[in-house]
């Protein structure tokens, strides 16, 4: 059996752009993308914190050090710029790997640099 678990999160980022008219995703600055343990085109929850909307999508990297959290395509409809977002990260686990998993939290600070994670 695998258990479907947090691998890591995204405290409190914050947008920096929304673009309607692109094909969809949320563009993650490098940086922070690594700190999190999220590659490239992974599958993604996004829950805004300031008015709960929650939606799923795919990264894009971002410019490495930009401090950018770009969402694009129609999610952008649901966010706003200088909204506080949290982005999830899941994987699977077999049983042993799930008696010692602890997932990666990563805080970051208003210019969306890490702070600890």
């Amino acid at each position: 059996m695998y258990y479907h678990l947090l691998k890591s999160k995204l405290h409190r980022v914050r947008v920096t752009e929304c673009a309607i008219h692109y094909v969809g995703s949320i563009g993650i600055d490098e940086e922070l993308m690594e700190a999190a343990r999220i590659v490239p085109y992974e599958r993604v929850l996004v829950a805004d914190i300031d008015n709960s909307e929650r939606f799923e999508t795919y990264v894009v990297p971002e410019e490495r050090g930009s401090g950018k959290i770009r969402v694009l395509g129609a999610a952008a409809r649901l966010v706003h710029k200088g909204d506080l977002l949290i982005v999830f990260s899941f994987g699977l686990y077999s049983e042993e790997e799930r008696r010692e998993h602890k997932p990666v939290v990563v805080f970051v600070d208003e210019r969306n640099r890490v702070v600890e994670g």
